[in-house]
């Protein structure tokens, strides 16, 4: 008999990582380390695509900072970076307030009631970021969340004909050089689907398998995403788009940041939108764990309805005396007990 994949008792709350969860950019540690002025490291990666244009190139907007990083570390500006550096350096990113707390307190939102504990639904964090996925790992959130999709560089790349070679060399002094993955703000919707379907929790998964909604792991009506701003507007659709919800924050010290997210909720792009502050009586906070009671309340909806509509009703005499009716509705013990298939 056919079994669906997967029971569908799980929300995801998937979030941006830079200005969302942080103030600034998470590369802020590494150039400290290495010397490098920040401002003058983005305003060059913000020229590159039209530099390179005048000389006949078509640079992706979204890949420039990381081939920047590159150009950093042969030039010898970042001499010796590499992922345990990058790794390292995560562990210093500062966090807007509550975090990371609030990502081991709100898991325990979904045991607020007997019937949520009974359906065992539970509530898993993913950070889904154009940043660098070694950094989110050193940092204080990664112990906390259950998936990190981010840009990967690839240490030593192998060299040419090496499938001929029966020992690889090893070289001790490890160095980036080329750029393993890359997340942009479209690749982002890849990873919402992934989580949809549950490829990030079973391979044999593909996201381009067609799956029937009922047998994804995460439907996207139980997901919650949550962004700074418009460059954010693809995954934002497709999970409000889905039955979802999206929630923009803003660095309540800035102003234009505020008027950025009150456009997109204007223009229907997001559900709502708060500080970005995750303390415990925060709105942002009281936000999400009113949207999360929401969706476990649905969730204990459907799945008793599914019960109720799959479980047949026993079948009863078709005429009975009043007094038998009272003996068919007394429990039985359990020598008087039949069940019926």
């Amino acid at each position: 008999m056919a079994a669906t994949l997967f029971t569908q008792n799980i929300i995801a709350c998937i979030w941006d990582f830079d200005k969302t969860l942080i103030p600034d950019y998470m590369q802020s540690p590494l150039f400290r380390r290495y010397g490098v002025d920040e401002a003058s490291f983005w305003t060059e990666t913000n020229a590159l695509v039209e530099n390179y244009r005048r000389r006949g190139y078509t640079l992706s907007g979204e890949i420039s900072y990381l081939n920047h990083l590159l150009t950093y570390v042969l030039a010898g500006r970042m001499s010796g970076l590499n992922n345990d550096i990058l790794f390292k350096c995560g562990s210093e990113i500062l966090f807007y307030p509550g975090v990371p707390e609030f990502f081991a307190t709100s898991k325990a939102w979904v045991a607020d009631k007997p019937d949520y504990r009974r359906h065992d639904i539970r509530l898993e964090h993913y950070v889904v970021s154009t940043g660098l996925a070694k950094m989110i790992h050193g940092s204080a959130i990664a112990r906390h969340v259950d998936g990190i999709w981010g840009c990967e560089f690839i240490e030593n790349p192998l060299q040419p004909g090496f499938l001929q070679q029966k020992e690889l060399e090893l070289t001790a002094e490890a160095e980036i050089a080329q750029i393993g993955t890359v997340i942009d703000n479209t690749t982002k919707t890849r990873a919402l689907f992934e989580i949809n379907k549950g490829t990030n929790k079973n391979p044999a998964i593909d996201v381009n398998s067609k799956i029937a909604a009922e047998d994804r792991r995460i439907p996207f009506q139980n997901m919650i995403y949550v962004a700074d701003g418009p460059s954010d507007v693809p995954s934002f659709s497709v999970v409000k788009g889905n039955g979802g919800r999206a929630y923009g924050v803003y660095n309540p010290a800035k102003q234009s940041e505020f008027e950025q997210n009150d456009r997109l909720r204007q223009v229907g792009r997001i559900d709502h939108y708060g500080p970005a502050d995750y303390t415990a009586l925060s709105s942002t906070t009281q936000w999400l764990n009113l949207q999360v009671h929401e969706i476990c309340d649905r969730i204990v909806r459907d799945r008793e309805a599914a019960v109720s509509q799959k479980a047949a009703r026993p079948p009863r005499h078709l005429s009975s005396s009043p007094k038998e009716e009272v003996a068919l509705r007394a429990p039985k013990g359990p020598e008087q007990s039949a069940f019926l298939e």
